[in-house]
């Protein structure tokens, strides 16, 4: 019995890590296009050299 529970349990974990892997590609590609907008929306108010973006 114990050997299924820890096969069980693994299966969880990998299931898991596969999923948490799926929403950080998803967050990554978000954060990506954030900054090449970044590039693309440059702020003319702070002398040309501002981002719209204070980081």
């Amino acid at each position: 019995m114990v050997p299924l529970l820890l096969v069980l349990l693994l299966a969880l974990l990998l299931f898991g890590a596969g999923f948490a892997i799926k929403i950080l590609w998803w967050v990554a590609v978000a954060v990506l296009v954030l900054w090449l907008l970044g590039f693309v929306m440059r702020s003319t108010a702070a002398g040309g050299r501002g981002r719209w973006y204070r980081w």
